[in-house]
């Protein structure tokens, strides 16, 4: 950042500052929220869902320490179960873990800790980025997002490289890995059972150069092909999709139509609610969509013609920090210009930190804004 950048952002914060000392106060409606930090965290890609990343990296690293926790907890008694200590008295072990918790929470309540406004005042200069105009952008709010969400991922990826790197030497080989642990606890008629994402067939796919192992940014891909690069996985991946009631190794129309392309539509109209549509209102653009990817006309969809529309059955991370970024402006853009100032985040600090707050009947009400 140039000289002319850091005397422009000193100028605005001092002037901010300025006009906020001298405004008379005024009741704050602001007083009862209580910023909140996650205590559940899904290991089992059956049943996960997004969960997108805190905005300002303080809190995330406050988050991620949580999850290194849970997830090492859960790690020693599905697999080292000899290792855990069993108390006598039940629960008396996760006190303190909760204490942790408390502490970290009360942290970020406490004003004079953690200031919300210093906070969005130091984070704000690190979004304005492109171009450095005292403005925060929809681009500038989704790279910033994405960055956060890039940070957190490739964190889960090294910390399950650390498990599988069984000889200690940076790369994984297939012996090395081990299924999960839902896999090793379930029959093969059990749900999820034949997602392919621990398969031999998904190991090669990731494996970009072809060595038979697979370093950490291979090692990344085959745990996140939704961001993959890597032509082999994307075609993997399309073939996952393939998952013909007949069997054929083909989708055709109605398996698309009661499939896949309930997908494509929440990727396309988020936000939607298809429960009150008629097959009859949606078969239209499904039949339109279908003929468009079916290539070679033959009235089946192939895994390669599946392709064009991987990046909507798959959504990646820039997907999702481009939703936050569009939340984000909603709540936050009083003018409706388009972008953010410096005032514009201030004035709506808990956009950008999930809260709860009491309402005038003291009911609580719960506010993941940016999850």
């Amino acid at each position: 950042m140039g000289m002319t950048s850091i005397i422009m952002y000193i100028t605005i914060a001092l002037l901010f500052l300025l006009l906020v000392t001298h405004t008379p106060k005024k009741p704050s409606n602001l007083r009862n929220r209580r910023i909140k930090i996650r205590n559940d965290f899904a290991f089992d890609p059956r049943h996960h869902h997004h969960e997108p990343v805190p905005f300002d990296p303080l809190v995330a690293d406050i988050e991620r320490k949580r999850e290194d926790k849970e997830w090492e907890r859960r790690y020693l008694e599905n697999s080292h179960s000899e290792l855990v200590h069993h108390s006598a008295a039940p629960g008396h072990e996760s006190q303190p873990e909760g204490d942790d918790f408390m502490d970290a929470e009360d942290y970020l309540n406490d004003e004079e800790k953690f200031n919300v406004t210093n906070r969005l005042l130091v984070l704000f200069p690190k979004i304005d980025v492109e171009p450095v105009d005292g403005y925060v952008s929809e681009h500038e709010l989704t790279e910033w997002s994405l960055k956060q969400s890039e940070k957190e991922v490739m964190h889960r990826t090294k910390r399950e490289m650390d498990v599988h790197d069984k000889n200690h030497d940076g790369l994984i080989s297939f012996a090395e890995y081990e299924p999960p642990s839902w896999v090793h606890n379930s029959d093969k008629n059990s749900f999820g059972y034949d997602m392919g994402w621990w398969k031999e067939e998904h190991f090669n796919a990731s494996d970009a150069d072809g060595d038979g192992l697979l370093n950490i940014t291979e090692f990344n891909d085959f745990q996140h092909p939704a961001d993959s690069k890597n032509p082999k996985l994307l075609q993997w991946l399309c073939k996952e999709e393939v998952r013909d009631s007949d069997k054929d190794g083909k989708v055709n129309f109605q398996e698309f139509f009661h499939g896949l392309f309930d997908s494509v539509r929440n990727y396309d109209e988020e936000g939607h609610n298809s429960s009150h549509l008629s097959d009859d209102s949606v078969e239209a653009p499904a039949k339109k969509l279908f003929n468009e990817l079916d290539k070679d006309a033959d009235g089946f969809l192939s895994d390669v013609e599946l392709l064009h529309i991987i990046g909507k059955l798959h959504p990646s991370e820039r997907y999702y920090a481009k939703q936050q970024a569009d939340y984000i402006l909603s709540q936050s853009d009083t003018d409706k210009d388009g972008r953010l100032s410096l005032t514009e985040m201030i004035e709506n600090p808990y956009v950008f930190y999930s809260a709860i707050f009491s309402d005038e009947d003291n009911e609580y009400d719960i506010h993941d804004e940016f999850r």
